[in-house]
């Protein structure tokens, strides 16, 4: 195998502190390099590092980077990489020497341009004639694995699932035929089944192009299967670097060991005494398909097929499935959240001081009473809370409304931030001076504050290091134990479901395929679905 790159005592440092310290390794034709570890552990920075994509004004980098083109090596000005004669130089390297799919998609595709502009876009960037560029198009996103594309060019980003997405972004490293791929935890919102599918296309690709891919992730048991060698990092240090076999079977360092043998803890055990709190029957959401030229909807398609489920008081009832399954829609139901282009039917009943009332053809304004009830915490925490607010003003904000004193407020915020284990001069912070985990608390406290009795969680945990899940999973229970709050837990790391809910339901296709209780469903699943799921979790 030749040699391709060679990254030799990499050192970031801001004004404060090392971001990355001394990493070396080399990377050859055919080889995957994972490099796992928490969040803010530099595992994505060395890469950004190598492409010439940090500030140097701001950043000290120093160490060598070598890179190996038609058999020639050029050395990688890291330490300034911004000025002209050195931005030409990374010019040449980006996209088509080493090329990057960034973390998500959604923010990394262009939402004004098609998926057919963006990627001409990238095949125009290495000369590829105006007249070839669509059959190019259609055979990268046929190589992707992406079914009808030629329907797919004229589609725009939020028109697509997240796995297509994810494939796009793809397609779009591919376009340059670049000999190295770097992918910065490419699977980090999808299902287990899309994770290990994305992963395995882009193994194959790799292998069918002679190329070779660095695995950015903080899930080192998702790479086991996909890399040849590993690098640990926590907080800049790399802790262990070895061959992933050896890895995997003689672990050196306790952080490895614990990265490896993640114990999310066990569920509460179920109160089947417990009062009904929500009662869902045959529902039914239907999205616009096709609409008359006068903007009537002619046709509608089901998103939701004829569901029903129930939920007790401290109970959590876990909702899985693959993407576009229907679960998040679900969830904007139950709040009345879904755009007025939605057709509904069925049954939403909800207890309030004994009495039950369907809150399905409730208007948003006699919906408000029933508000306070069920609240729900968001999948990205960074994109449901306002930049502009503090921390004590997101947290506050739902009690504003409901036009509570501004010292019981004070307290009311102090008191949820000691619940969700945060300090209270945390009060004054802003988003954007927060860890992924300590935003997803802000945005549990900001929940809590209202005093619910249902919580709706969306993927908590999807962006997060394996050891905040872990922490973030256990605050969890605790807080349902203290509150005994019911959850709807809705999730693609069946790990996280098992450590929490003690019932689950799999959705496929908008249809509910298996539901009972965790450990009827992991241990004897019915469903040929449930047990791809179950074969994909191990």
């Amino acid at each position: 195998m030749s040699e391709l790159l060679k990254v030799e005592n990499l050192t970031i440092k801001s004004a404060n502190q090392t971001l990355v310290g001394n990493l070396s390794y080399t990377l050859h034709t055919g080889e995957t390099l994972a490099i796992v570890g928490e969040s803010g552990s530099g595992k994505s920075i060395s890469s950004l590092a190598i492409l010439g994509l940090l500030p140097t004004n701001s950043l000290s980098i120093t160490g060598h980077a070598t890179i190996t083109q038609n058999a020639n090596n050029i050395n990688l000005p890291l330490q300034d990489s911004q000025t002209k004669p050195n931005q030409a130089i990374f010019r040449q390297i980006r996209g088509q020497k080493i090329g990057m799919i960034f973390q998500e998609p959604m923010t990394a595709l262009n939402p004004l341009h098609t998926i057919g502009k963006q990627l001409y876009e990238s095949l125009m960037l290495i000369g590829t004639p105006k007249n070839t560029l669509k059959n190019k198009t259609i055979e990268l996103l046929t190589q992707v694995n992406i079914t009808d594309s030629i329907n797919k060019l004229d589609r725009y980003p939020h028109e697509l699932s997240g796995g297509q997405r994810q494939r796009i972004m793809i397609a779009m490293v591919l376009a340059q035929n670049p000999d190295i791929i770097i992918a910065d935890e490419p699977t980090t919102a999808l299902d287990v089944t899309l994770q290990h599918e994305i992963l395995g296309l882009l193994d194959t690709l790799k292998r069918e192009r002679n190329m070779a891919m660095i695995l950015i992730s903080h899930d080192l048991n998702l790479v086991k299967r996909y890399s040849d060698n590993i690098i640990v990092m926590q907080q800049g240090k790399v802790v262990e670097q070895n061959d992933t076999k050896t890895l995997f079977h003689n672990p050196q360092q306790d952080y490895t060991k614990l990265l490896i043998n993640q114990d999310f803890g066990e569920s509460l055990p179920m109160d089947n005494t417990a009062d009904k709190l929500l009662d869902v029957k045959h529902l039914t959401i239907s999205f616009a398909e096709q609409k008359n030229f006068f903007g009537k909807t002619v046709q509608w398609f089901d998103v939701v097929k004829s569901l029903d489920f129930a939920l007790s008081a401290g109970q959590s009832l876990g909702i899985v499935g693959e993407s576009g399954s229907g679960k998040t829609t679900t969830a904007l139901a139950l709040i009345k959240l879904l755009s007025n282009y939605t057709k509904l039917s069925g049954e939403i009943n909800l207890t309030k001081n004994s009495e039950w009332i369907d809150i399905l053809p409730l208007s948003n304004q006699a919906f408000k009473p029933y508000r306070t009830d069920i609240q729900m915490v968001f999948q990205d925490p960074f994109a449901s809370i306002n930049p502009r607010f503090t921390v004590g003003e997101i947290i506050e904000e739902g009690l504003i409304v409901q036009n509570i004193a501004k010292d019981e407020r004070e307290q009311r915020v102090k008191t949820m931030l000691a619940t969700v284990k945060l300090p209270e001069n945390f009060i004054n912070r802003y988003p954007h001076e927060l860890s992924g985990g300590q935003r997803q608390r802000v945005a549990l406290a900001r929940s809590l504050v209202m005093k619910p009795k249902i919580l709706i969680l969306d993927e908590p945990t999807s962006a997060l290091d394996s050891q905040t899940q872990v922490a973030v999973v256990n605050l969890l229970r605790e807080i349902q134990q203290q509150f005994n709050l019911s959850y709807i837990f809705i999730s693609h790391d069946l790990k996280v479901v098992k450590a929490l809910c003690q019932r689950i339901l799999v959705l496929k296709n908008g249809e509910c395929v298996e539901m009972g209780e965790s450990s009827q469903v992991f241990n004897a699943p019915v469903a040929e679905y449930t047990k791809l799921l179950l074969r994909s979790f191990d």
